[in-house]
């Protein structure tokens, strides 16, 4: 075999070497492009998911919205706000014209502690509607969640028109939130901030501008 033709063997042989080199090198590219796209993906994910409210947000008082249209008069609905039960009650006409009758037996009728309410419901029924009581469902004595015992009597006794009572010490409030005269509770129940929305859809966590 001449020397040319040596020659030219090892120079097709070098090309082929270089193009599957060529080769290698494109499809490591294509194979890391692919995996940053998935890892940009990836980490797009959780970013977009963080941009919605967390569980944590919510307990640390992020609004929430309560569609109050299915609560028959009577009865009562529970929500959760800062982590914590929220009272919505649909007071009767009964129910409400009960209110004004045992300020004698309570602890603060007017609501003269503050803390314990928003201005604007610093009125006789501690709402923005009579008939719709906003309360957080802690008991001010020492943070147990009295029992509903909405209705006239039963077992709270002939003379009971309505309201909670707390198993743990004994604490009674009506349906106001207001705590009766005797009870370990020193205070009312918190009225959270809150307003409507529209006649059915109440936002618990963000102050209306109304005036008591």
């Amino acid at each position: 075999m001449s020397d040319n033709q040596n020659d030219n063997q090892q120079a097709d042989s070098q090309m082929r070497e270089c193009s599957q080199v060529d080769l290698d090198k494109r499809n490591f590219l294509i194979a890391t492009s692919a995996v940053g796209a998935l890892g940009c993906a990836a980490v797009a994910v959780p970013f977009v998911k963080s941009m919605t409210p967390s569980e944590r947000a919510k307990a640390a008082g992020a609004p929430v919205e309560v569609d109050i249209s299915k609560i028959e008069p009577g009865t009562m609905l529970t929500a959760e706000w800062r982590g914590q039960p929220v009272w919505i009650i649909n007071r009767t006409d009964e129910m409400t014209a009960e209110l004004a009758k045992h300020d004698d037996q309570l602890s603060d009728p007017a609501s003269d502690v503050t803390s314990q309410q928003p201005e604007y419901c610093k009125n006789e029924s501690r709402s923005l509607k009579p008939n719709l009581a906003v309360v957080v469902g802690i008991c001010t004595h020492l943070g147990c969640s009295p029992s509903e015992k909405l209705q006239r009597g039963g077992d709270m006794g002939e003379g009971w028109t309505g309201g909670f009572f707390c198993p743990c010490h004994g604490s009674k409030f009506d349906l106001a939130g207001r705590v009766f005269k005797g009870s370990p509770a020193p205070i009312n129940l918190v009225v959270p901030p809150h307003k409507y929305l529209s006649e059915n859809l109440l936002l618990i966590g963000v102050d209306t501008e109304e005036k008591a």
